[in-house]
């Protein structure tokens, strides 16, 4: 239907041009953190804010007020993205979700198996998810500069990959990167996320209930140990998808229902779910804003002092060889088992191509890293997922161009 395909186009071109920005932020935060300046950049993401009521405190650093609550709208995003795929998207029919599923799998299991054998048993090894993950935004907008040599298939093929990578990245912090359980407050949490569920089994459709609901579920995941930006994700999950009344199609003809699909007030009731809503409402706050300021934020490194070892090249060789391996393999093995099958038009070599951007880990590479490292170990972590992510995008980025012929315009 040309709606989805709208709609599908509109969400691609939001997610490349959230990668420049993406881009500059970072390169800001590289160029403050090596310059004059550098120290006052420092002690800005050591700034505390402070949120009072009567005896209620809560105290966080600007940059964990960044990493804890705003990037918690991110993950909010990510659920989102994921239900509707699941539903409407890539992930509903089984044979393309296969190849999704497998491919995500492979860029996830591989770069960690790299990252642990350059690793194990040494004070790195708890970095081991820090080259499983990719950046959505990052990766778009390198295959936005490709322009109409890339078909859109190839670009769907990649988000829904990514997308699917995105929810392995959360089951690895909700699991593995949470130190201590608060149990009286994971019960509590629990409870608030089971009336969130409630809510949208009723089709509650009014955001700000969720967004309420959403608040107190974000406190009490973070006070429960579990990462607090775990809880956008939980979140998303009780959104209803569904439209409140069906559209008006005559059935059997479908020129009339395709025409009907053109209209504008019936592409608005295609659209006007809660979580279709809630989506569009986030979008550009989560590409134009909240990811921008993450990378300033998170992907300032100082050279001086920094150090290359086994942390560092086993994030680089994770993300650079072990995503595009894992990808191609277990894509490969997908097709040949009957469980998957190529996107339209799109060959083995493009598949690689992606694979390789899909080594541009940057956001939740940071993220993950911020989580597992601390001090030393957290600039030689950020400095192997920044010169991955750059290597891996220059690469990919001229094989898709070699493998890729010109879209003529339709």
């Amino acid at each position: 239907m040309r709606p989805v395909k709208r709609f599908i186009e509109q969400f691609l071109e939001s997610e490349a041009k959230g990668g420049v920005l993406l881009f500059v932020a970072a390169l800001a935060a590289f160029v403050f953190s090596n310059s004059p300046w550098a120290q006052a950049y420092f002690d800005l993401r050591d700034v505390y804010l402070k949120l009072q009521v009567g005896d209620w405190v809560l105290k966080k650093s600007l940059l964990h007020f960044v990493n804890d609550f705003l990037m918690a709208f991110f993950f909010l995003l990510v659920g989102l993205e994921l239900k509707r795929e699941i539903l409407q998207g890539e992930l509903k029919n089984p044979r393309q979700a296969g190849l999704a599923v497998a491919a995500a799998l492979g860029g996830m299991v591989t770069p960690a198996l790299i990252y642990t054998a350059f690793n194990l048993g040494g004070e790195g090894a708890a970095g081991w998810g820090v080259p499983m993950a990719t950046d959505i935004a990052f990766a778009l907008g390198v295959l936005s500069l490709l322009g109409r040599r890339v078909p859109l298939s190839l670009k769907v093929f990649l988000t829904a990959l990514a997308i699917v990578d995105d929810l392995g990245a959360v089951l690895v912090i909700a699991v593995f990167y949470t130190s201590r359980l608060n149990i009286a407050a994971l019960a509590i949490a629990a409870l608030v996320f089971a009336l969130a569920l409630l809510l949208g089994a009723l089709r509650v459709r009014a955001l700000t209930v969720y967004a309420l609901v959403g608040l107190v579920l974000w406190y009490y995941v973070l006070l429960s140990g579990v990462h607090a930006t775990v809880a956008g994700v939980l979140l998303a999950f009780a959104i209803p998808i569904g439209r409140q009344h069906p559209l008006p199609v005559q059935a059997g003809d479908p020129e009339m229902r395709e025409a009907q699909l053109e209209t504008p007030e019936s592409a608005a009731r295609e659209a006007q779910s809660p979580l279709h809503r809630l989506e569009h409402l986030l979008h550009p706050y989560v590409a134009y804003f909240i990811m921008p300021v993450f990378a300033f934020f998170n992907a300032g490194v100082a050279l001086e002092g920094a150090q290359v070892g086994a942390v560092a090249v086993g994030i680089f060789l994770g993300l650079l060889i072990g995503k595009p391996v894992g990808i191609l393999l277990f894509s490969f093995l997908a097709v040949r088992l009957g469980l998957a099958r190529l996107p339209q038009g799109v060959g083995w070599r493009a598949i690689a191509g992606v694979g390789l951007i899909a080594g541009i880990g940057f956001t939740m590479a940071l993220f993950i890293a911020g989580l597992a490292f601390d001090a030393v170990l957290l600039d030689e972590a950020k400095l192997g997922v920044l010169l991955a992510s750059l290597t891996a995008a220059t690469l990919g980025g001229v094989l898709l161009w070699k493998t890729s012929l010109p879209l003529r315009a339709s």
